[in-house]
């Protein structure tokens, strides 16, 4: 499959170039979790633009955001391709999973509360996701690894990004989580600027966009 360039309500989104199998993404989330909440674009348009549209997109993400080694994703896309049913029903609970962060982050990107039902059911994910960590020693210290398995586990992706909610979550940074101020966007990024004041998920698109059009306004007042 071959996914066209990212349009954005008028200008043309590039992610970088296409690859074999698919879009290259954006990744400017700033955090794992962040970034697959973003993997579902024009959210306030009347027709939101789904990125994940088979299971092999979930790896180019997963591989392109580093929650996947080449070796891994290789596995799983062979895995993938002799048992596709199980592969799609992995990409359903990703997609789930995705909806259940964007309305935590979304929450908490405009300081409103957190609804109860999604936190209940990312909470029921975390629990999941920490039966297949374990820590391992490795080189005087111990790190966290995902559990060996002995078929590859399709689920990889969801894992990785719920851990990154988790440690987001508990994290001393909610107060930089934002949305994107773009017509059309909603993307959620993590502000890492010194004041705190970044409105944009991506100043060459939707940063310029919204400086365009203030210029419009500015010409059509001079001639009235």
């Amino acid at each position: 499959m071959t996914m066209t360039p990212k349009a954005r309500a008028g200008n043309v989104r590039f992610g970088g170039m296409q690859t074999s199998h698919g879009y290259i993404f954006e990744l400017t989330g700033g955090r794992l979790c962040l970034d697959l909440t973003n993997t579902r674009d024009e959210r306030p348009t009347e027709h939101p633009r789904e990125l994940l549209r088979e299971y092999n997109d979930a790896l180019d993400w997963g591989s392109q955001a580093g929650a996947l080694s080449r070796a891994d994703t290789q596995r799983l896309r062979q895995h993938a391709a002799a048992h596709p049913v199980a592969a799609a029903e992995a990409l359903v609970r990703l997609i789930d999973a995705r909806e259940v962060m964007f309305e935590i982050f979304s929450a908490l990107a405009r300081t409103r509360p957190v609804p109860s039902a999604p936190l209940e059911t990312l909470n029921t994910l975390i629990a999941e996701t920490c039966s297949r960590r374990r820590v391992k020693r490795m080189r005087g210290r111990f790190e966290w690894e995902w559990r060996p398995t002995e078929t590859p586990d399709v689920d990889r992706p969801l894992w990785a990004a719920v851990w990154s909610a988790v440690d987001l979550l508990t994290s001393s940074e909610l107060d930089r989580i934002r949305q994107c101020e773009g017509a059309g966007c909603a993307w959620l990024f993590m502000d890492t600027t010194k004041n705190g004041t970044r409105r944009w998920c991506d100043m060459s698109v939707c940063g310029n966009r919204a400086k365009a059009r203030r210029h419009r306004v500015r010409v059509r007042s001079r001639f009235r």
